[in-house]
């Protein structure tokens, strides 16, 4: 476990060393995250679903996800009311949404293999209706130019994205026992195979160590906000549900995952400030470290 914890660390590394030698820059990082999004993710999540069967209490892992979102943003509301408002547009945007195709799939990959991939597979189901709903509409209704959304808007987005999609089909034909043909999934295996480490190689190209001081005090109060419920529903949550082990695990560390990646884009698209897109690029590489040591503790720890 320690060794796969070492080679993770490596990749990342080895990412952002590239970047300060300048063999790639951050903006290379944008096709990367394309690939992936839109290529490597999609095939690893068909050849995850062809191999196991899910089981029908994994249902409700998204909708749990689903109603832990709704009632952070609630909570959110509340907690940053007193801040700027593109400032609480941010927060409110990064504060229930979480970074899993690119973070979490390497790292429990390297726990539970591919069978903990399922898991998480459904966990991310959640997380996409939260990022291109919840987080969406907030983002949207904070900026200085105000809410500008239709619900035919939000429905487009969901449709576009591509993972999502990618989920749900995978999950009907799971559901349903039909299996792709062994060419597909053989190919579909192949180009999975290039997720992990172009994952952790975008992770290093976006890592950043200069913090700005101007954002200390509002990012320990996101930060306390963030992990402090994630992890006391988690914890809650651990002893409460009457699920395996894997199944509550699964719900505690996903809500202890970075902000969601989609933050910085969604920020760009609503015309936010400069100050303010600092301020959210800061916050994404603070949560990837703390998750980072948080899930290595855990992989130890069980």
């Amino acid at each position: 476990m320690n060794e796969e914890f070492l080679y993770i660390m490596m990749i990342i590394a080895l990412g952002y060393v590239l970047k300060r030698i300048h063999v790639l820059k951050e903006e290379d990082g944008g096709v990367i995250s394309k690939i992936i999004f839109k290529i490597t993710l999609p095939a690893l999540v068909l050849v995850t679903f062809d191999r196991i069967e899910i089981e029908t209490n994994l249902i409700l892992i998204p909708i749990i996800v689903l109603i832990y979102g709704i009632v952070v943003s609630l909570l959110g509301l509340l907690i940053f009311k007193n801040e700027e408002r593109e400032l609480k547009g941010s927060f409110l945007m990064m504060s229930s949404g979480f970074n899993v195709g690119l973070f979490a799939f390497p790292l429990v990959y390297a726990i539970w293999g591919m069978s903990g991939l399922t898991y998480f597979s459904m966990f991310d189901v959640g997380t996409s209706v939260i990022v291109f709903g919840i987080a969406y509409i907030l983002g949207s209704y904070f900026s200085n130019e105000g809410l500008s959304l239709k619900p035919l808007e939000i429905g487009k987005k969901l449709l576009k994205s591509i993972p999502l999609m990618s989920y749900v089909i995978a999950s009907i034909l799971n559901l349903n026992h039909i299996k792709l043909p062994d060419m597909v999934i053989e190919v579909a295996g192949t180009i999975s195979a290039a997720n992990m480490p172009l994952s952790l190689l975008l992770l290093g190209l976006y890592l950043n160590f200069k913090f700005e001081k101007q954002f200390e005090k509002p990012m320990l109060k996101f930060l306390t906000f963030r992990y402090g419920v994630g992890l006391l529903v988690g914890i809650t949550l651990l002893f409460l549900l009457p699920y395996d082990d894997r199944f509550r695990y699964t719900i505690l560390l996903g809500l202890l995952l970075p902000v969601a990646s989609s933050s910085i884009p969604f920020a760009v698209e609503f015309k936010y400030s400069n100050e303010s897109i600092r301020l959210i690029a800061n916050a994404t590489n603070i949560t990837i470290l703390v998750s980072i040591v948080i899930l290595y503790a855990f992989a130890n720890f069980i």
